[in-house]
């Protein structure tokens, strides 16, 4: 992936694109949480466990996002490898991430289905 025009946010937008992204993925991780590594304007780290109990400290920048540490609070060990979304480096890294995602996908439609099928409850009037 081409390194993209480093995109600048205050340390808030950070932390709120941050809060969005842990939102996403929440149910299909064991943990995840913002790193007490320092952000700055263009970049934060998440401290990740996937289902597999794998530890991460994962990086997010304008280029996407990347493994830059095998435990909790640590950039010291930065992967050549972006990743566009969340999910493309979940998929990489954990195959219950996927089994969850999937799962969670299927009962969501079911859940849709069920609704569009269901009687709506009309008031009639005489």
């Amino acid at each position: 992936m081409e390194h993209q025009e480093e995109r600048v946010h205050d340390e808030e937008e950070w932390h709120v694109e941050a809060s969005a992204v842990i939102q996403d993925v929440k149910d299909c991780v064991s943990q995840i949480h913002i790193s007490s590594l320092p952000s700055s304007n263009t970049t934060i780290f998440f401290n990740l466990t996937t289902r597999e109990n794998n530890i991460y400290c994962v990086e997010l920048t304008a280029s996407g996002f990347r493994i830059v540490g095998s435990k909790y609070d640590d950039n010291s060990e930065p992967s050549d490898a972006y990743y566009e979304t969340p999910y493309a480096l979940l998929d990489t890294i954990s195959p219950m991430y996927r089994e969850s995602f999937s799962s969670a996908l299927a009962a969501k439609l079911s859940q849709l289905v069920q609704e569009h099928e269901e009687p709506q409850d009309l008031d009639l009037v005489d």
